[in-house]
């Protein structure tokens, strides 16, 4: 089993969600982001550091180092259930390749269907393959 998949069905088990993970390869680093329906607290993220510690020490994972932290306010959007969630917020989109001559994309998210984002951007509406968006964020707002 690979270490996302590991960690994604370990973290459903304790109530979060899996956002993101990220591993530095000469620093030996591994970097989890956790969500929940309710937010996450620092006693949130220390909980699933000791487990995860547990864990790998189990599997026999190795690693230098473990961060376990909240997405924030610019949250990466990576699978369709993420944009479905996020409906009516606003988002940046970087695609891999261009759509319609072009790679960035702002605007409100109107909903994804059939593996197409629907972004409302101020001036015309956009629909985004969902396999060719290379980077999706969050727009935080203060």
């Amino acid at each position: 089993m690979k270490q996302a998949e590991l960690v994604e069905r370990t973290l459903a088990g304790l109530g979060y969600e899996l956002v993101d993970l990220e591993t530095s390869p000469r620093a030996r680093l591994l970097r989890v982001f956790i969500d929940a329906p309710a937010g996450i607290t620092i006693d949130d993220c220390a909980a699933v550091s000791n487990h995860l510690t547990r864990l790998f020490a189990v599997e026999n994972i190795d690693y230098d180092r473990l961060e376990v932290s909240s997405p924030g306010l610019d949250r990466p959007l990576k699978k369709p259930a993420d944009f479905q969630r996020f409906q009516g917020q606003e988002a940046q989109v970087r695609t891999r390749l261009p759509v319609n001559g072009q790679r960035n994309f702002s605007g409100v998210i109107a909903g994804v269907d059939d593996g197409v984002v629907r972004l409302q951007g101020a001036e015309q509406a956009y629909e985004l393959p969902l396999e060719q968006i290379d980077k999706a964020r969050l727009v935080a707002k203060l």
